[in-house]
């Protein structure tokens, strides 16, 4: 009974410390900007049908989107907000448990998607030799990245520890297909995270992303797939299930999984919503509960909904976690800020993405994301000079691309090169150094 207690205190203490946490994550965006110079414009009166009616089951790669549709971030600045929830790495970083360890990264990783909950823009395709760096002090890392192909769109990154505890690196090269109501996105790439202290190295690679409605009603997402997240070292693997809808929509948002050592026996199950928050806890208690979840469910019926021909609606969403006895909080999403519905949906995190400060200009390398005079001119409010610069710039684009054709020119990477994943054995882009050593001669204009 003491021990009971002892480890019922443990975890009361730890979800103390971890809702402090959380709440001074919203202070460490206090000196960035907290809303954009403008809201966003209504896409009500935009018909996407006739862009997308010959697209069903095509990748949509090389189909211009009316700009409407899109957020006034880049791609290069959607995946930077991976870095949102950096304290769960410098939580790992700091812990002395392997187990432990992987819990905060199987934490970091759906944290990592969980910004998408309700953005339904479309961030701006990177040109190719497109740069974005962010330094936060603040949190304790640094990332820069670069567009390095345009055909297939392939964009690197690669972050660092200030402190010198980790690294986390990656190409990702997502795949659009349009399904007739819905946009699904593949996650081709994988992530590596690698923790210096511990010499342990993580991989990953994302789940689907579906985005619904795209004709008709509401739209909304969902994320699907199983996520296995390998630590190289131990032998420790996480796999997460991302579940999808179902037809009631009860596992709308869900995350569950486990956490099993090298010889695959069970360690601790994971569960939760990537929408709002992620737990651990013995798989006894978990498989008792499930149990005791089954008993209860049939003594009651299931009434579904009205069906809609003409859209799939959104299932009503349960916005809370059944929490364990005896679990464990991992992470918490933190609340967004109050005008986020009319800015694009996005998190604090995101809103200060493409915000120039002062002495930026000097500083930045010219290809930097924030330079684009499409997205900075949708963030302004000019939807139609941002349409005029996106077409400007996609000219120019392609006329650079047949000039270097008829030159028998290649496109060459500035600070990236294609190379091997040591870990995967995939095929991956490797930050070569340098690109804050800021010598930015001889970049590409391409603004």
């Amino acid at each position: 009974c003491d021990y009971r207690s002892y480890l019922l205190m443990k975890n009361i203490l730890r979800y103390i410390c971890l809702c402090m946490l959380n709440i001074s994550q919203s202070f460490i965006f206090c000196h960035f900007r907290t809303s954009l110079p403008a809201p966003m414009f209504s896409r009500n009166t935009i018909s996407i049908w006739s862009i997308l009616k010959k697209c069903i089951g095509l990748e949509l790669s090389k189909i211009t989107m009316p700009i409407a549709f899109n957020e006034p971030l880049s791609f290069l600045q959607r995946i930077t907000e991976y870095m949102e929830h950096t304290y769960l790495i410098n939580r790992a970083c700091s812990l002395s448990d392997s187990i432990e360890r992987m819990q905060a990264v199987a934490a970091f990783a759906v944290s990592a998607v969980a910004s998408q909950w309700d953005r339904t823009g479309k961030p701006f395709n990177p040109l190719l030799g497109e740069t974005y760096e962010l330094t936060r002090e603040e949190q304790g890392f640094r990332l820069v990245s670069e567009q390095v192909s345009h055909h297939p769109p392939v964009s690197a990154f690669h972050a660092e520890s200030l402190t010198g505890d980790f690294v986390f690196h990656g190409s990702i090269y997502p795949k659009l297909k349009f399904w007739g109501k819905s946009v699904e996105a593949e996650p081709k790439g994988t992530i590596t995270l690698e923790l210096l202290k511990h010499s342990e190295t993580y991989t990953w690679s994302n789940p689907y992303c579906c985005v619904h409605n795209i004709i008709l009603g509401k739209l909304w997402i969902e994320q699907y797939g199983t996520v296995e997240i390998v630590n190289h070292s131990t032998g420790d693997k996480c796999v997460l299930n991302f579940k999808p809808c179902g037809m009631f929509g009860k596992e709308l948002h869900k995350v569950e999984g486990y956490i099993q050592d090298k010889s695959k026996k069970k360690l601790c199950v994971i569960y939760g919503k990537w929408t709002e928050c992620m737990w651990s806890v013995d798989p006894q208690a978990y498989e008792t509960h499930k149990k005791s979840e089954k008993k209860d469910n049939k003594k009651q019926k299931n009434v579904r909904t009205t069906e809609n021909d003409d859209a799939d609606d959104m299932p009503e969403v349960q916005e809370t976690v059944s929490v364990i006895p005896g679990s464990t909080l991992l992470w918490r999403i933190d609340s967004r800020p109050p005008q986020s519905a009319v800015m694009y949906n996005f998190t604090n995190f995101a809103m200060c993405l493409n915000e120039l400060e002062h002495g930026m200009e000097a500083v930045l390398a010219p290809t930097d994301c924030r330079f684009r005079p499409d997205i900075r001119a949708m963030e302004n409010g000019d939807i139609d000079l941002a349409s005029k610069e996106k077409e400007r710039l996609e000219e120019k684009q392609r006329a650079a691309r047949k000039e270097r054709a008829k030159n028998d020119e290649e496109w060459s990477t500035r600070w990236f090169q294609l190379g091997t994943n040591p870990y995967t054995g995939s095929q991956d882009w490797i930050y070569s150094g340098g690109y804050f050593n800021r010598n930015y001669q001889d970049l590409p204009d391409i603004y």
